[in-house]
């Protein structure tokens, strides 16, 4: 696999969407890939409390979004392997998703499961959110079929028990996950980005740590725009189209940095996340007392 240091290898970003206006929008500011989310199974439980998007998409969702989206590519999320996933994954590729992700799985057998029921029909995209795919990662990038796999910050912070999900990136857990992938050559990705500017760690930072990593994916946050509060259609079109120009400027001058300029910007995001994960947990020592 090609080092992304001084290559021009642009992001797909990718924006989890049911509003058709939303989709469109997405698509012609530039996302590669508009996001249907049909994953609900355990995810209540696990972030039962916390201020973390739960989508309430469905089957039909995908069908639309198909009938509008035309450029980019359609991914859907199903849910983890259980007695219903044939039927379902059956059913997002009759109504024409392009990508299928496998949320939550843990071991060999349910990535092996996936994949038969997938039977090549997509490309398939895995998402590590368990400490379980993290240590069995070596033997289920293994298997044939897997086309690309993205590292959810968010759930597997959630299961290291980390206050604050760009910890992983921090404490070098992301470098360790992405050492196993590159080994397998499969294009990876991890978390999202926000507008520039935004976030409790401003993007830019964090688009020169995908860089840096070799990261070929990125979700678009959102903190990069929330169009399920946001309503005015004229609003969210500007905050996509600058938003997206900007963060493939950013790129542009991420392509160039030297390696000791990676490390430089390693330092200080693990610095300011560092900052983030002190003041979440003296807020929450605060809380308790």
């Amino acid at each position: 696999m090609k080092e992304r240091y001084n290559i021009d290898m642009p992001l797909k970003l990718m924006y989890i969407t049911n509003i058709v206006p939303v989709a469109e929008i997405a698509e012609q500011a530039g996302v590669d890939r508009i996001w249907v989310d049909l994953e609900y199974i355990g995810k209540e439980e696990r972030q039962k409390g916390l201020n973390t998007v739960k989508s309430h998409h469905t089957l039909e969702d995908v069908s639309i979004i198909r009938k509008v989206v035309k450029k980019s590519e359609l991914l859907v999320r199903v849910n983890p392997i259980n007695e219903g996933s044939e039927e379902e994954i059956n059913e997002v590729v009759m109504r024409g998703a392009d990508i299928i992700m496998l949320p939550m799985f843990r071991t060999v057998k349910d990535v092996q499961t996936f994949l038969k029921f997938v039977n090549k029909r997509t490309k398939v995209i895995l998402l590590i959110e368990t400490p379980d795919a993290v240590d069995n990662l070596e033997e289920i990038l293994k298997l044939e079929g897997i086309d690309e796999v993205h590292i959810g910050m968010n759930d597997l912070s959630l299961a290291y028990k980390k206050p604050f999900m760009f910890d992983l990136l921090a404490e070098g857990t992301i470098d360790k996950i992405v050492e196993t992938i590159k080994k397998h050559n499969i294009p990876y990705g991890f978390g999202g980005i926000a507008r520039l500017n935004y976030g409790l760690v401003p993007s830019e930072y964090i688009i020169r740590e995908h860089y840096r990593l070799g990261s070929s994916l990125a979700i678009l946050s959102r903190s990069f725009c929330n169009a399920n509060t946001e309503k005015d259609i004229g609003v969210i079109r500007k905050v996509f189209i600058k938003g997206i120009q900007d963060i493939r400027e950013e790129e542009k001058k991420a392509s160039k940095l030297t390696k000791a300029q990676f490390e430089e910007n390693r330092i200080k995001t693990k610095n300011m996340i560092l900052d983030v994960d002190f003041n979440i947990r003296k807020a929450a020592e605060n809380e308790k007392n």
